[in-house]
């Protein structure tokens, strides 16, 4: 059985996708000062980490929600997936891709694109954060108010391959 959401992997910047919103990896004090979401305030402007930063700090497996600046997505939903301590938890995780996709669901958001969480600190492997990432929004496809296509933006070749292969498991234990 197909996923009721469209599902694609996407190697590329993240900041230039034409979708409802964009999900960016954050750190629980909301500044984007590395990796994903330095990338993507360079190009949405500075006035996006303000906003981020005043909704703060926020412990791990949470999100706010930002308007998107100079982005072609109207917001930017600012996901925390490991915390200041660095520590691989697969709950954290898998609460911060939920409570991305409730955020979405709440907003009436029919497009995602999400960069990849877990990773930006080396915390998560990239197949480990494709396969909690991926389980997530597959346990959320068919339900009301969801999504319907998500795009990975992975930035890198390994990045990409790795959800690549995640998303092929479960769309064959799937069917």
């Amino acid at each position: 059985m197909p996923f009721p959401i469209e599902i694609d992997i996407w190697q590329g910047d993240i900041a230039d996708l034409e979708v409802d919103a964009i999900v960016v990896p954050a750190n629980e004090s909301l500044f984007m000062t590395s990796g994903v979401a330095a990338a993507v305030k360079r190009r949405a402007g500075d006035a996006v980490e303000r906003d981020a930063v005043r909704q703060g700090p926020i412990s791990a497996g949470r999100v706010v929600v930002t308007n998107g600046g100079s982005l072609a997505a109207p917001w930017i939903i600012h996901a925390v997936a490991v915390g200041h301590d660095l520590r691989a938890d697969a709950a954290q995780l898998g609460a911060a891709v939920e409570a991305a996709l409730d955020a979405a669901e709440a907003m009436g958001l029919e497009r995602l694109a999400l960069a990849p969480l877990g990773t930006e600190r080396g915390v998560f492997a990239p197949g480990d954060a494709a396969w909690l990432m991926l389980q997530a929004i597959a346990a959320r496809s068919g339900r009301p108010g969801a999504p319907a296509s998500i795009v990975i933006a992975a930035g890198s070749p390994i990045d990409a391959g790795a959800y690549a292969s995640a998303l092929e498991t479960i769309r064959t234990t799937a069917s």
